[in-house]
């Protein structure tokens, strides 16, 4: 997500060898029922509306992904309320935890809000791998490593330049601390981010 991109592509394009007849289930962190991170998403999607070639998340959708659990055709409707229900005991005791939201992320597919300091979020983490391990066997996988948690604002549509996207949204929203401490921590299809459980 570092340097800034100079051309921006379809987020929505599969990537070469990709099935797209096979979802994959996610660990998701909604924050769509965040006051302050709803403000700042909306805030930055202000400043991108009216640019061709984005699709703005919808409030309902704001999330965090966490690591991908596995394919959805691997892994059974049983198996995967046992990982919620061990993410649910794992996380019982976890305050709710205080992250910045502010700092913006440019990727060529993507402009998301990087969740500072990271390592606050790992709690959850490594709570949904364990979860992962103990009901499949499986290890999961993260998007990127390091593990970078942010909330996309917008996905890339087309190939665009970046260019007028940096300049419209810039280095950084007002930053805002935000309160993690209901998040959907429970597997969910990428289409859908579901209701919180922590």
């Amino acid at each position: 997500m570092s340097p800034r991109p100079v051309q921006m592509e379809d987020h929505w394009s599969l990537a070469p060898g990709v099935d797209p007849g096979r979802a994959r289930l996610m660990w998701f962190m909604c924050v769509g029922d965040n006051p302050q991170a709803v403000e700042l998403a909306q805030l930055g999607q202000r400043r991108l509306a009216g640019l061709a070639g984005l699709d703005l998340v919808p409030r309902d959708w704001l999330h965090m992904t966490t690591l991908i659990a596995g394919f959805a055709d691997e892994i059974s409707s049983g198996q995967a309320e046992t990982m919620a229900a061990e993410a649910r005991r794992l996380l019982a005791g976890t305050p709710p935890i205080m992250v910045t939201l502010g700092r913006v992320l440019y990727h060529a597919r993507a402009v998301m809000l990087a969740a500072q300091p990271p390592d606050a979020l790992e709690p959850v983490l490594h709570a949904v791998c364990e979860a992962t391990r103990m009901a499949t066997g499986r290890e999961g996988e993260l998007h990127y490593e390091p593990w970078t948690p942010h909330v996309t604002l917008a996905y890339a549509n087309t190939a665009r330049w970046a260019g007028p996207v940096i300049e419209a949204l810039g280095r950084e929203v007002p930053p805002q601390q935000v309160a993690i401490h209901r998040s959907a921590s429970c597997p969910r299809r990428p289409s859908r981010c579901g209701d919180g459980a922590w």
